[in-house]
């Protein structure tokens, strides 16, 4: 039976969501599923997540629940679904009663493949209760890192959660997020009390999109020129405030943007008009705060600028995740500035949870790493997500920008060294005051001043010894322990180093040097020339049909689906549907009129 579920499912690949293959992992996390077995599936923002359970529950029988904490996301999968032909409901607090009704007498009845609800109501008595009339096929839990304490967005309701499985013994469960690091999904798979669970984790490298990190001098200017250089494309700005959001958001519009503020503090019906405005393409920018979600799963961001530093990687890779979600050329902008540093320390101060205190001051310290890295950006990105890049990306500032690099084996050696004699117990701070040769009284008592080591580091300053630890943690020779207070532990790939089987140049530190130089489009030379007119063409149809049917113009077709129309420009029905992104459904939908388009232009050239 697996067998045949295992075809339904490639075939529901092509009919029903028009693509031929699937990416990485999706066929296996799907198979697993489909197996009955449970799962955690670590995904990037734009990997193809959402389709690990929903062909899945397209081939089993029942419902499958999906649990989401963003409404606005919900839609969007909703709207999407439908426009393939699938019959799928969300049930959430912004519905009325009367829709509320509607959903569940179409649970009831078995009508839907699929129900979108957010936790706290799948998790309220009145409504779990139900679930033991329904035939559910699976759960799955999106966002997942929001069960963990040490995920960068915990929320209290998902905890509830974890009773889904003893409720639930023989439904499957999946859970996934783009975002954990491996703390965090250890957590997840504990909390979840997922049984034998597969575990499949995907590259978290986003080779479309470029990373840039600017001294914060004339953050204004600075913004204006970027996206002056990107005027008529969709983009994100981030900041720490409302009050900067709202200033922001004027500015542009001043010098003749189109933009619009979205925070918390602004009315309900005013953010869900400009959300939908943005969704629609009938606004290009949208300036929001950091802390604010936005569940946008619009495919055609081509940029992410943060006017301010986040406060963790998680949260910075799940922002800049939301350009290129087509896997079109996209860029990602950081504007760092040291009082950025001395905001977000006074965020994390005003809590009075210590543990939680200590979480967030690590994650905070691996962020600033990050924006003063001397080496690749992506390779420190992955890095701390537990994966190793080999070469460097050569679409980041550093790689478009070398620093001077030098042959610091004997420094690496020599700190290395110090971290096996210290038993791998310290954190970066005491160790660099161990091989500065500092006499404290914390030393004394310890004797370390009598290892090997100590005082070797005198002659290079703490600056110039903290870049040499971040090079070091970032090629990955390093890694800070979390859940031990972040202290140093060696890797595998310290050993060559150690044993002098392999030479190591780091980066030159290149301090409060502003890097200028303008960035390429991420992966512009990979993408295939196309007819830029007809492209336009396409898009003022997209518009038109999406206004008519009052949808987001990306339920339609996305950017990379017309690209690939303007490429091949096919005559028929049959050589559209061969095209990515094209069902059976859409065609059904819109294939007359984009064959009247692409038709028509084509005889206007012969």
């Amino acid at each position: 039976m697996h067998e045949d579920y295992f075809n339904q499912a490639k075939e529901i690949l092509k009919s029903t969501f028009g693509y031929d293959n699937f990416r990485s992992l999706q066929e296996k996390i799907i198979q697993d599923l489909i197996k009955g077995q449970d799962t955690f599936v670590l995904m990037p923002t734009g990997g193809g997540k959402s389709l690990c359970y929903q062909i899945p529950a397209l081939v089993l029988k029942g419902t499958a629940i999906i649990v989401s904490p963003l409404i606005s996301l919900m839609h969007d999968q909703v709207e999407a679904l439908r426009a393939n032909g699938v019959s799928v409901a969300l049930y959430n607090s912004a519905m009325s009663d009367k829709e509320a009704r509607q959903t569940l007498a179409h649970l009831h009845q078995n009508d839907l493949k699929m129900l979108y609800i957010a936790p706290e109501r799948l998790m309220g008595d009145d409504f779990i209760s139900r679930l033991d009339q329904i035939d559910i096929s699976l759960i799955a839990i999106d966002e997942a890192h929001c069960v963990s304490q040490w995920g960068h967005s915990f929320r209290p309701d998902y905890l509830k959660l974890g009773e889904l499985r003893k409720r639930f013994p023989d439904i499957p469960i999946i859970a996934l997020t783009a975002t954990a690091d491996k703390q965090t999904r250890q957590d997840i798979v504990k909390r979840l009390h997922l049984r034998d669970a597969k575990i499949h984790i995907a590259s978290f490298n986003r080779p479309n999109i470029s990373y840039t990190v600017l001294d914060k001098k004339s953050p204004m200017q600075q913004l204006l020129a970027f996206v002056k250089s990107h005027r008529n494309e969709h983009g994100i700005v981030y900041c720490t405030s409302r009050k900067r959001v709202d200033d922001l958001s004027e500015n542009l519009q001043h010098y003749g943007f189109s933009a619009k503020p979205y925070h918390a503090g602004l009315p309900a019906k005013e953010r869900q008009e400009t959300q939908e405005a943005f969704k629609r393409d009938d606004i290009n920018i949208i300036v929001a705060t950091i802390a604010f979600g936005m569940g946008i799963d619009k495919p055609n961001v081509r940029y992410v600028i943060h006017f301010d530093m986040p406060k963790n990687i998680e949260g910075y890779y799940q922002e800049t995740g939301r350009a290129g979600r087509d896997g079109l050329p996209s860029e990602a902008l950081l504007l760092f500035g040291l009082q950025d540093i001395s905001l977000l320390k006074s965020f994390i101060e005003r809590g009075e949870n210590a543990e939680q205190k200590r979480i967030e001051t690590h994650k905070l310290n691996c962020m600033i790493d990050f924006a003063e890295a001397q080496t690749c950006r992506r390779k420190v990105l992955l890095n701390y997500f537990n994966e190793q890049l080999a070469e460097d990306c050569g679409n980041c500032d550093i790689c478009f920008n070398p620093p001077e690099t030098y042959d610091g084996t004997v420094n690496a050696q020599i700190a290395l060294s110090t971290v096996y004699r210290l038993k791998e117990n310290y954190g970066v701070n005491y160790i660099i005051e161990v091989l500065r040769g500092q006499l404290t009284e914390r030393i004394k008592r310890l004797g370390h001043e009598k290892i090997s080591t100590y005082g070797m580091g005198k002659k290079l300053g703490q600056d110039e010894w903290y870049s040499i630890f971040r090079q070091l943690i970032h090629l990955g020779c390093l890694e800070q322990d979390i859940t031990h207070y972040s202290v140093l532990r060696l890797t595998e790939n310290a050993r060559p180093i150690l044993r002098s089987e392999k030479k190591l140049f780091l980066a030159r530190p290149r301090f409060k040097e502003s890097l200028i130089k303008k960035a390429r489009r991420a992966g512009a030379e990979k993408i295939m020339q196309y007819d830029l007119a007809l492209f336009e063409k396409l898009k003022e149809l997209r518009k038109s049909l999406s206004q008519q049917q009052n949808v987001s113009p990306f339920i339609i077709f996305n950017d990379a689906t017309l690209i690939e129309m303007a490429i091949h420009q096919p005559r028929n029905a049959s050589e559209l549907l061969a095209l990515n992104g094209v069902g059976a459904k859409k065609i059904e939908s819109y294939g007359k009129s984009f064959l009247e388009v692409i038709n028509k232009y084509s005889v206007s050239f012969r």
